[in-house]
This record gives structure tokens, C-alpha cells and sequence, in this order.
């Protein structure tokens, strides 16, 4: 009997294969404006989601709901644009994120709003104070950013460390894609069931289907389960249901629409005059703190998904920096929560195989136009949540598995190694479900002394899955034998040496360079 082939190991790729269009090579105008869209569309979940959590409780109805909206989406493109021309320059969009919602549910609940009788004076006194939190957080990234010191950070990650913390910036969102697709089952369990029917088996069943079924899933996915929530909403299907399952499956109950202007530009300090607290100061600089873990490793996913190398750590660093002017923005326009790098845009990189740049220039654009033509965009904003909630099962798997691609850098087959990585992953979901758990149960988190400001940095820190994994990760990568030849190897952090520094790879230039020049002026290390 003849030997079989041999059999060798998969080959380590610094440069994810697969992808169609890389972050340099942009893809015909009509994908382009096809996948943009997409894009927007895609993060109008998140911001939704972000308003009808906080809004209410802030005391504003569907007029201060929809401007809030409308305003986060506006900042969002203006971020965007600044990110990938002059920060990372990775195809990122930087949106709202739930990072920041403790401290500013905190904020909210200050017994200093409860003395206000008119909800609308309650709502502008509590907008105007998270601005200023917001401002002063800012402060925290632009210093780590824009003087080198998170690039210290990079400069000393290895794919040990990384694989967790960046599997569980997405990952660690589990509790609010399922559940919030639970909400209204007969819509989002559509979603989810039509777009992996679209992208991963139409593709194949039909000639010249890329297009179509891969480039524009999510879009299709929208329309033929957004028709159908609306028959149900008009056949009355829901006329008699609980008012949280009308809110959640009716395709009329938003408010957004109707709350809407048609055309409105937002400004800064639109609100009125910040207020500065340093109890609120520092909550919301543990946030942004925790922000900047999760942002590192959505960024690190989208480097894997536009199928660019490593990040340098100096690159990594003027990104950070953006990221902190891009919270500064948010302060001053009021969207009442902090930016960072959206998962879900992350995961349609891979689901559309695009990584231009230039798309995400375009989705950026289209942020702007529907947040100023605020009428329209109010009418995609207001697609039913848990519609979403199934796409973003789909995104957020597909984010979170770039962690797991990291794995082939190091060796797997060390028990140091596996330690690290189990306890990181483990440990990374664990912590943060009792802290929210105990928060769920109780109404407050297990730290609960008489500082609101302490219970809000550690409850916030302490209920980031990225956050806890990457400090764990880092703890033991760097603490147990890290010296030993040997284990430098297992750990993997030869495959990155030629990325630590920006000149020692030529693929850098072309990449993570300024445009207009401006590398010449802002040079990187």
C-alpha cells in the first residue's frame, strides 16, 4: 500500500488571503457606494440602541431622542473621515459604543438631576454634565495617543496576548446580540437565517452571484425582513401584544420619525455649557480607558480583515490620539457617549471580502447627508432593533474570529501557552457577567463603597471582557519565563519584530503613510 501524501501544517499568513479589495485597491464606484451604504446602515443599531437606552432616562422624548441620534451620527462621519486620513488610516468607522454607558447611567442617576421637575430642563442639566465628563476623558487617549506611550503598549504585544483581547472585543457583545435579537423572534431569527442563507450559500449556488448575494446580503436581508415586519405591523399582528414587544417588533413605534426635522445641522455645545465634575471626570476616564483596549482590538481585526500587515506600534499610537480628539467631538456636540471602532463594520469587512479605504470614505459621506437630512435618515433608524441585533450575530462572529486567526503566530501546542489563552478567554467572560449579573440582581455593581466615582472605575474596568483579557494576558505573557529563547519563540513574537517599528518593513509606507505629504511634517518610528 502506497504512503499516503504528506501532510503539512497550514502556512502562516502575515496578510489575511481571501479579501477581494485591500485597504489600498478600491473596488468599482458601484460596490463602493453599494458597500458604503451598508455600512452606515449597519452602524445605525448600535446608535439607535445607545439613545433609546439613555434619552428616556435623561428625561427627553422622541424629539431629544432623534436629535441625540441624529447628532451621533453626524460626529460619527466627521470621526470616521479623521481616522482614516489622518489616524490608523485603516478602513475603521468610528461610531458610539457601549463601553460608556455605566458612567454615564451613573451620571444620570446623580442625585443632583432628581431635583428637576421639568423632564426637558432635567435632560439638558444631565447632556451638558456628560459633556463635560466626555471632554475631560478625552484628555486620557490624546496623551497616551499623541505622546508614544501606547505604543509602548503595541511595541510589546505578542500574539498570546493579542488572540484574547481581540476575539473578545467582539465576543464579549454576546449578551446583547442574541438576547436583543429574543426581544422580537419572528423578525431578527429571519435576519440571521436569510443572511447566512445569502452570503454563504446563495454565493455559491448561483454564477456571477458575488455580487449580489455577498456585496449586498446585509442589504437584501433589510428589505425583505423590514417588508415583512411591516405586514405584520399592518395586519395587526401585534395590536394586542405587551407594549415592549410593540415597541421592539412594530415597524411604528420608534417615535424617531416623527421627532425628526427635516433638515438640521448639528453644532458644537448645542446643548448649552458643559458642567465639569471630577467624580464624573474620572468614571468616565475609566471608560475611556476600557475603550481604548476594545478600540485596539477592533482595529487589529480590521488590519486582518483589509488585509494590511501589522499595525506599527507608532501608527497604532496617532490612532489613539484621534480616537481621544474623535471623544473630545462628542463632548462638545453632545451625543451623550463616547467613540470608539465599531465591531460590526469590522465583521462586514469579512463579510463582503471589501476593505477598501475608500468605501468607508463613502460611508462616512453618507453619515453626514443622513444626519443633516435628518428626516430620511430617521426613516432607516427606525428598522426594528431586533432586525439588527440578528445581522449583528453574524458581524460580531465574524470580528471576534480574527482573534482566533492570531493563534497561528504562536504555538499552540505549549501548555504555557494554552494556560495563558484558556485563563485569558475564560477569566476575559467571567468577571464581566458577575459584575453585570450582580448589577442586574442588586442595582448597583459589587463594588459599592460611598465613592460613586470608585465604584464606577472599577465596575466599568472590571465589566470589559477585552479590558479583563488583555490585562490578565499581559500579566502572565510578561511575567512567567518570558526571558527563555525558547518561549519567546512559542509565544510567537518573532513573526512581529519587523512590524515594531515603522521603517523596518517597506508594506508600512504603504499602507499607514500620511497622505498629502504630510509624513514629512508627522513622521513615524
Amino acid at each position: 500500500m502506497s504512503p499516503g501524501p504528506k501532510l503539512e501544517p497550514f502556512e502562516v499568513k502575515e496578510q489575511l488571503p481571501g479579501i477581494d479589495y485591500c485597504i489600498t485597491s478600491p473596488p468599482p464606484w458601484h460596490t463602493t457606494m453599494v458597500v458604503g451604504f451598508q455600512h452606515y446602515v449597519i452602524m445605525l443599531g448600535t446608535t439607535v440602541l445607545i439613545a433609546t437606552i439613555l434619552v428616556p432616562q435623561m428625561g427627553g422624548g422622541d424629539e431629544e431622542k432623534a436629535r441625540v441620534i441624529q447628532t451621533i451620527l453626524f460626529v460619527a462621519g466627521i470621526n470616521t473621515l479623521l481616522q482614516v486620513h489622518f489616524g490608523t488610516r485603516l478602513p475603521a468607522v468610528i461610531g458610539g459604543s457601549f463601553t460608556y454607558l455605566i458612567p454615564t447611567i451613573s451620571i444620570i442617576l446623580s442625585r443632583r438631576y432628581t431635583y428637576f421637575i421639568d423632564p426637558y430642563e432635567r435632560f439638558i442639566h444631565t447632556m451638558r454634565a456628560i459633556q463635560g465628563a466626555m471632554i475631560s476623558a478625552s484628555i486620557f487617549q490624546i496623551v497616551v495617543g499623541y505622546f508614544g506611550l501606547w505604543s509602548i503598549c503595541i511595541r510589546y504585544l505578542s500574539p498570546v496576548i493579542a488572540a484574547p483581547f481581540v476575539a473578545l472585543s467582539a465576543f464579549g457583545l454576546y449578551y446583547i446580540a442574541f438576547p436583543g435579537l429574543a426581544n422580537c423572534v419572528e423578525i431578527g431569527l429571519p435576519a440571521l437565517v436569510i443572511l447566512i442563507l445569502l452570503f454563504k450559500y446563495a454565493t455559491y449556488g448561483f454564477n456571477r452571484g458575488t455580487f449580489l448575494f455577498q456585496r449586498c446580503a446585509v442589504l437584501i436581508t433589510i428589505i425583505i425582513v423590514w417588508v415583512y415586519a411591516h405586514i405584520l405591523t399592518v395586519a395587526g399582528a401585534y395590536n394586542d401584544r405587551p407594549p415592549q414587544t410593540q415597541f421592539s417588533c412594530r415597524t411604528d413605534r420608534a417615535g424617531i420619525i416623527w421627532g425628526s426635522p427635516w433638515v438640521r445641522i448639528p453644532y458644537p455645545l448645542q446643548w448649552g455649557r458643559p458642567y465639569f465634575y471630577a467624580g464624573d471626570a474620572f468614571a468616565m476616564l475609566a471608560a475611556s480607558f476600557a475603550s481604548l483596549i476594545e478600540s485596539s482590538g477592533t482595529l487589529i481585526a480590521i488590519q486582518r480583515y483589509s488585509s494590511a500587515t501589522f499595525v506599527p506600534p507608532s501608527v497604532f499610537s496617532r490612532g489613539v490620539g484621534w480616537q481621544g480628539i474623535a471623544i473630545m467631538i462628542d463632548g462638545l456636540f453632545g451625543t451623550a457617549t463616547g467613540s470608539a471602532a465599531s465591531v460590526e463594520n469590522a465583521g462586514f469587512l469579512a463579510l463582503t471580502r471589501v476593505g477598501s479605504r475608500r468605501v468607508i470614505k463613502i460611508s462616512a459621506c453618507f453619515m453626514i447627508f443622513f444626519s443633516i437630512f435628518a428626516k430620511f435618515g430617521a426613516v432607516i433608524a427606525s428598522i426594528p432593533l431586533p432586525l439588527f441585533f440578528g445581522i449583528y450575530c453574524v458581524l460580531y462572529a465574524y470580528a471576534g474570529a480574527a482573534g482566533i486567526g492570531l493563534l497561528q503566530f504562536c504555538n499552540i501546542n505549549s501548555l504555557r501557552n494554552k494556560f495563558i489563552l484558556g485563563f485569558a478567554f475564560f477569566m476575559g467572560l467571567s468577571i464581566p457577567q458577575y459584575f453585570r449579573e450582580y448589577f442586574i440582581l442588586s442595582g448597583y455593581g459589587p463594588v459599592h463603597t460611598r465613592s460613586r466615582a470608585f465604584n464606577d472605575i472599577v465596575n466599568v474596568i472590571f465589566s470589559s471582557p477585552a479590558t479583563v483579557a488583555a490585562l490578565i494576558a499581559y500579566l502572565l505573557d510578561w511575567t512567567h519565563c518570558y526571558w527563555e529563547p525558547s518561549i519567546r519563540k512559542d509565544r510567537g513574537m518573532h513573526w512581529w519584530d519587523h512590524f515594531r517599528y515603522y521603517s523596518l518593513d517597506t508594506r508600512s509606507e504603504e499602507f499607514y503613510a500620511l497622505p498629502y505629504g504630510l509624513s514629512k511634517y508627522f513622521p513615524s518610528f
